[in-house]
């Protein structure tokens, strides 16, 4: 599965900015999409993650701020980031695992600043 991840940019401090990642080829054994970010100088951290069966999870520091989503087609993840603060300024990666093996998408700058 190849992932194509979009959405990215500029926002101010309190806004709100949704991302996509859309799977292209077959999504057929994906069970597992999830978002990571990478701030500058800092590990990549898992954001969000969805199983197959709609289960979401979420870093504390994203609870309540942001929403990870499925399209109907279930090849698309869509994560919602609202209330963004500085601090979420990193690269955003898209995550599948398909058939057990873990693929990741190209980053998407996320840049939150007044």
């Amino acid at each position: 599965v190849q992932l194509q991840a979009s959405g990215g940019g500029l926002a101010q401090p309190g806004g709100s900015l949704r991302l996509s990642c859309a799977a292209s080829e077959t999504t057929f054994g994906v069970n597992y999409m999830a978002w990571y970010r990478q701030a500058l100088g800092k590990q990549r951290e898992l954001v969000a993650d969805i199983f197959a069966g709609g289960t979401t999870k979420y870093a504390d520091s994203m609870k309540g701020r942001f929403a990870i989503s499925r399209g109907p087609a279930k090849n698309t993840v869509y994560l919602q980031m609202n209330s963004l603060k500085v601090e979420d300024t990193a690269v955003y990666y898209c995550y599948a695992v398909q058939f057990g093996v873990g693929f990741w998408g190209q980053g998407t700058q996320v840049t939150v600043s007044s």
